[in-house]
């Protein structure tokens, strides 16, 4: 690595070549003393840390910044949903790059990926945002280890989130509203609605948003009182949506609904073929259930206005998720097993379904031991 030292005014200066980020070689150039001896001595140093630090690998002079294009162009595009590859993207662009862009990527040791994580912890980055950056940088390193060879060891193995004391979700975070609250919001928005449809769907299953909004009628059967999960809509690009799976394995799920819902999507359906015929060749044919009058399909990003208008006009705290919340902590309360509600939800844990709706669950347990004392003072 070229390095060296120069005067300036009364200080004297050392100086290297730190890598190529984004196809421009960047130098690095500090104070190094008050004396050319002291800069030379500074400037062995720096090299040594920088070359090598924590490793003796010498595969690639290759940047931190220049790999993760490289990464993202190579893995991230071509096999990850749109919206990950723009988190990821983000991640990259706003984290990675401005912090650890400049060292070269053999040069990355647990030490200084540490005090990346450390770093962003102490700046007030939430638990879930630690877990994505480490997430991001342990893939992408894992990577560059193999297939592609860059270097010898991954070394993000050795990195951790700082322990954080975090308080368990209450009703007030998880946005549940009460049943007089959902009929304020279907006053707000009556049958033909943009909006009702989607609305008695969530409150009904509670399924997700992108779930409800990707439910077509081949995988609704009104006669066995059913809804099959096996896609959800999701974001390809500004104003571009597919049909892409669920979140996870488990969210792949048969729902029964009750026969208020039924009722409801029949009459539903039944609009959709009216106004098919109403507005002729201006109809947006689709098989999507959730449907404005004119045919065009719902998407999330639509979803977000109904959130602002029960937000700031019905005085309501409410989003989309709110209705899932709602519809598993009704159930809870009103005794269903707990087991069938994770299936429900498509939660891949029963611990996760337990966790997320702690506030009943503990409720249900004061209430078992006030049910045990009840048995055992009738039997005295």
């Amino acid at each position: 690595m070229q390095g060296g030292v120069r005067r300036r005014g009364k200080r004297w200066y050392y100086y290297f070549d730190a890598g190529v980020v984004d196809g421009k070689r960047k130098k690095i150039e500090r104070v190094g003393g008050n004396t050319k001896k002291e800069a030379l001595e500074a400037l062995r140093n720096a090299l040594n840390e920088f070359e090598k630090a924590g490793t003796i690998v010498d595969e690639t002079e290759m940047s931190t910044a220049d790999y993760f294009d490289y990464w993202y162009k190579e893995y991230v595009l071509i096999n990850c949903k749109y919206n990950t590859q723009e988190y990821y993207r983000r991640i990259i662009k706003n984290h990675i790059k401005p912090k650890l862009g400049i060292y070269k990527i053999k040069s990355l040791n647990a030490s200084k990926l540490q005090e990346f994580i450390n770093n962003k912890y102490t700046n007030g980055y939430s638990k879930s945002s630690l877990s994505n950056f480490l997430g991001v940088l342990s893939k992408a390193l894992k990577m560059a280890v193999y297939p592609y060879q860059l270097i010898k060891e991954n070394p993000m193995q050795y990195v951790k989130i700082p322990k954080i004391q975090e308080n368990k979700k209450d009703e007030e975070d998880l946005k549940i509203i009460t049943k007089e609250d959902f009929n304020k919001i279907i006053k707000r928005f009556p049958k033909e609605s943009t909006f009702f449809i989607p609305l008695q769907i969530g409150f009904h299953t509670g399924m997700r948003a992108g779930e409800v909004c990707g439910l077509t009628w081949d995988h609704v059967d009104l006669e066995s009182n059913t809804i099959r999960v096996t896609k959800t809509l999701i974001p390809k690009g500004k104003g571009v949506w597919e049909l892409g799976p669920p979140k996870t394995q488990s969210s792949y799920r048969t729902i029964v609904i009750g026969q208020t819902l039924v009722n409801i999507l029949k009459k539903h359906k039944k609009w959709q073929i009216e106004n098919k015929l109403r507005y002729g060749k201006y109809y947006k044919e689709s098989d999507f259930v959730c449907t404005k009058e004119n045919g065009t399909h719902v998407t999330t990003n639509t979803l977000k206005y109904l959130s602002r208008v029960v937000n700031y006009e019905l005085m309501i705290d409410f989003n989309f998720h709110s209705l899932r919340h709602t519809h598993a902590t009704m159930l809870l309360e009103a005794g269903a097993n707990i087991k069938d509600i994770q299936e429900r939800l498509g939660h891949s844990k029963l611990s996760t379904t337990m966790d997320t709706y702690s506030h009943v669950t503990n409720k249900m347990k004061k209430e078992s031991v006030d049910i045990f004392e009840k048995i055992i003072s009738n039997n005295k």
